[in-house]
């Protein structure tokens, strides 16, 4: 009988369930997917998945649980393995659809995206997932309600304005509206004065913040995002691979001389990460005159504003996590060849 070397649990992660399928790789190097099922994303169906895994698998201590980061249904089950001391590794959802594409397949379903998750886990060595900063955890929670409350702010101050333009206005539901966007602003101020108390209570993070607002446009609320989308960069190995997460690499479609796609950025990322570099950007733009050379000259370049635009957030991001990486401040004229390298992208 040929030697097991490695045991892989794929999960492709779903709201309500988890679609696992398991796979070994044998001392020959073969691969050999050999059962699937679906569960619960409850506690009650981790129970019942690890019962599964363990009366299918030698040596179940020693099974590799891999899956994506999948917005926050992940969380939960992430949580509970590492508890049960379990082997663990959380992958970018950019990795496993680009590796998909290397493989044959017609359909994609979620029994077949865990089989992908399953021979991407047996065939690379991956880093074992450990639970994020809980600031970092709180700053999320923290950014991503008060991201939600600007947006119904902004609903409710558009829905102000139309109703009180109209012929003959109805008092009484501006009057409401007006009630609403006080609560909301109320609710901001309550977050942002929280978001500053978590900040200064750990002087690691206040440290990090501090290194990375250095940065001309980038204020403590979108160092604290970045910090919190990305736990600290925890998953993040190089410049490349952050630009794909938060979904700002470019997309191209060419095919001989025929076919050619117009270029735009794929999207397929964090959005709240890059929702959180817009403005950033524009305030670079504005006010760092090698951000305002880049700018200027892409748009001489192409023609198009918000192509430039998205290659100043993409620098500016980029230089977080170098900032980040190397534990230094921001200086423009150390920094200027990174800026410049723009120039001839």
């Amino acid at each position: 009988m040929k030697k097991i070397i490695k045991q892989v649990a794929g999960i492709d992660v779903a709201q309500k369930e988890l679609v696992v399928t398991i796979g070994r790789t044998y001392e020959d190097l073969c691969l050999e997917l050999f059962a699937h099922r679906v569960f619960e994303n409850s506690i009650k169906g981790f129970a019942s998945l690890l019962n599964w895994v363990d009366k299918l698998c030698s040596e179940p201590s020693q099974v590799h649980y891999v899956m994506e980061a999948t917005g926050v249904y992940h969380e939960s089950f992430s949580y509970f393995l590492v508890d049960q001391k379990r082997i663990l590794s959380v992958v970018l959802p950019n990795k496993i659809s680009n590796y998909m594409r290397t493989l044959d397949v017609k359909t994609i379903t979620d029994k077949s995206c865990s089989e992908a998750i399953t021979r991407f886990g047996l065939e690379r060595k991956l880093d074992l997932w450990q639970k994020p900063h809980p600031f970092y955890k709180k700053l999320r929670q923290l950014t991503r309600e008060r991201d939600q409350l600007v947006v119904e702010r902004t609903a409710a101050k558009n829905q102000l304005h139309a109703e009180s333009v109209e012929a003959e206005p109805n008092q009484s539901t501006i009057r409401r509206i007006k009630q609403r966007i006080a609560v909301i602003i109320k609710q901001i101020k309550e977050i942002e004065t929280e978001l500053r108390q978590v900040i200064n209570s750990d002087s690691r993070i206040k440290h990090f913040v501090k290194i990375i607002s250095s940065i001309k446009g980038i204020g403590d609320l979108t160092a604290a995002t970045i910090l919190a989308e990305t736990n600290g960069f925890e998953l993040i190995r190089n410049k490349r691979q952050l630009i794909s997460y938060a979904g700002l690499d470019v997309k191209e479609k060419l095919s001989g001389t025929s076919v050619r796609g117009k270029a735009k950025i794929s999207k397929r990322g964090n959005r709240y990460l890059r929702k959180a570099m817009y403005m950033p950007a524009l305030s670079a733009i504005k006010h760092d005159e090698r951000f305002k050379m880049v700018y200027h000259r892409l748009v001489s370049r192409n023609g198009i504003k918000m192509k430039a635009c998205v290659a100043v957030q993409r620098r500016l991001l980029e230089l977080a996590y170098i900032l980040f990486k190397t534990d230094q401040l921001y200086d423009k004229d150390y920094h200027k060849q990174f800026i410049e390298q723009t120039l001839a992208a």
